[in-house]
C-alpha cells in the first residue's frame, strides 16, 4: 500500500494515497480515510481533552488517524479496533510512528463491545452507525460518540432507507439537516432506554455530509424515564412552514391554522437541548490554546451553538423570503426585529440562513417581509 503523510493538530500519520481525479477521492484506496473530517476529528480531541476519560475505543479505525490523535493530544489510554486485516497493517504503523503504548485488535466491533467496556466509545462507521449503536452502548461505561454520514436517510431524501434504519419518519423539509440530527437522537434514547439507562447530549452537531453525537450515558430507569420524556414529533404543514412540537410516543393528529391541512408527523425524534453549555464553555477555553487545524470554524461553531435556541426545529428564511416574493433582509434584522416584537431569537448552527424563533410563523413572515418588521 503506497502511504503519505499527514498532520492533523499535533500528530503526524500516514494515509493510503488517493486519486484525486475521481469524484470521491476516499474511496479509492484501499484503507478509508476522509480529509473532509479533519473537523469532526478536531471537535473529538477538543471534546475529549475535556471530559478526560479514563480510556477511549476508537472502534472501527481504518488509518486509525483518531485513535492516535486521541491518545497523542489527550493523553488518554486508548484502543484502536478494525476488523480488516490490511486496516490493521496501517494501524499498527501509524501506531509505531506515534511510539505511544495505543492497544490494537481485530476484531468485529460488535462482537469486541460484547466482551469489553470502555470509558468512551467512539462509532464512526462509514454510512449508517445504525448496526453499532445497541453494542456501543452495551460497551461503554459513560461516554458514546457517534458520527452517521448516511445523511441522505436521516433527513428524508431517502425516504424508506431512513424508515428502515431508524424507525422512524424522516421528511425532507427546509429544516432537514435538524431532523436528521434528532432522528439519530432519537434513535439512540430508543436503544439506551432498554437497559435503564438514559442519555445527555453534551454536543450534538450537523455539519456538510455528517452529522455528529457526543453523549454522556446516565444510568437508572429514571434517567431512562427522563430520555424518553424528550421523544417526540414535528408536525409539519405540507404546504406551508408552519409546524408544532408534539412530545410522546404517539403522533396526534392536527390541522395547520394557516393552510387548514392536516399536518404531517416527522419523528419519533429528540426534541430535547442538543448542548450541555458548561461543556461548550470548557471547550471555548480549551481551543483558546490550541494547535488544531479547523480552529476559527470551531471557534464560530461553538459560539453558535452555545447562543443557539433549545428549540426542535429552525426556519430557513431565504426560503420564506421566496415565498414572500421578497429580497431576503439580513439575518441580523431579522433576529433583531423579532426581538423587538418581544419574542426569542437566534441564528442556528445548521444552517447560515437558519433562524430559531419561538414567534408565530405570520410574526416571522412579517419579520421577513415588511420594513416595519412585527
Amino acid at each position: 500500500m503506497d502511504v503519505i503523510e499527514v498532520t492533523e493538530g499535533k500528530t503526524t500519520f500516514f494515509v493510503p494515497v488517493q486519486d484525486n481525479r475521481e469524484q470521491f477521492p476516499p474511496g479509492t484506496a484501499p484503507v478509508f480515510f476522509n480529509r473532509r473530517m479533519e473537523l469532526n476529528r478536531d471537535a473529538t480531541v477538543l471534546l475529549l481533552s475535556v471530559l478526560k476519560p479514563s480510556d477511549y475505543l476508537d472502534a472501527m479505525g481504518a488509518t486509525g488517524v483518531r485513535g492516535v490523535r486521541v491518545a497523542n493530544e489527550c493523553r488518554i489510554p486508548v484502543t484502536i479496533n478494525d476488523r480488516d486485516p490490511e486496516a490493521i497493517s496501517l494501524i499498527r504503523q501509524n501506531v509505531a510512528r506515534s511510539g505511544l503504548p495505543v492497544t490494537v485488535t481485530c476484531r468485529d466491533a460488535c462482537s469486541l463491545l460484547s466482551e469489553q467496556s470502555f470509558d468512551a466509545v467512539d462509532i464512526d462507521p462509514f454510512g449508517t452507525p445504525a448496526p453499532f449503536v445497541d453494542a456501543g452502548i452495551r460497551g461503554c461505561r459513560r461516554f458514546l460518540l457517534v458520527t452517521a454520514t448516511d445523511t441522505a436517510p436521516l433527513c428524508g431524501a431517502h425516504l424508506r432507507a431512513g424508515i428502515r434504519r431508524y424507525f422512524a419518519r424522516p421528511a425532507n423539509t427546509g429544516y432537514h439537516g435538524e431532523v436528521g440530527l434528532r432522528i439519530l437522537l432519537g434513535f439512540a434514547v430508543r436503544e439506551t432506554v432498554k437497559y435503564d439507562r438514559g442519555i445527555e447530549p453534551l454536543f450534538c452537531f450537523a455539519r456538510e455530509h455528517f452529522v455528529r453525537l457526543n453523549l454522556r450515558i446516565t444510568r437508572g430507569a429514571q434517567s431512562a424515564d427522563r430520555a424518553i420524556a424528550k421523544i417526540g414529533f414535528l408536525m409539519q404543514c405540507p404546504s406551508c412552514a408552519y409546524r408544532e412540537e408534539r412530545p410522546g410516543m404517539i403522533p396526534a393528529t392536527a390541522t395547520c391554522p394557516c393552510c387548514k391541512k392536516p399536518l404531517q408527523p416527522i419523528g419519533p425524534l429528540y426534541l430535547g437541548k442538543l448542548f450541555t453549555d458548561d461543556i461548550l464553555v470548557q471547550m471555548q477555553e480549551q481551543l483558546a490554546g490550541s494547535e488544531l487545524g479547523t480552529q476559527k470554524d470551531l471557534e464560530k461553531l461553538l459560539l453558535t451553538c452555545r447562543e443557539e435556541l433549545p428549540l426542535s426545529s429552525h426556519y430557513d428564511y431565504h426560503l420564506l423570503s421566496r415565498s414572500l416574493a421578497v429580497s431576503p433582509p439580513p439575518v441580523d434584522m431579522v433576529i433583531g426585529r423579532l426581538r423587538s416584537a418581544g419574542y426569542a431569537a437566534s441564528r442556528t448552527h445548521f444552517s447560515g440562513t437558519g433562524v430559531k424563533t419561538d414567534a408565530p410563523l405570520p410574526v416571522l413572515l412579517a419579520a421577513i417581509g415588511t420594513s416595519k418588521g412585527a
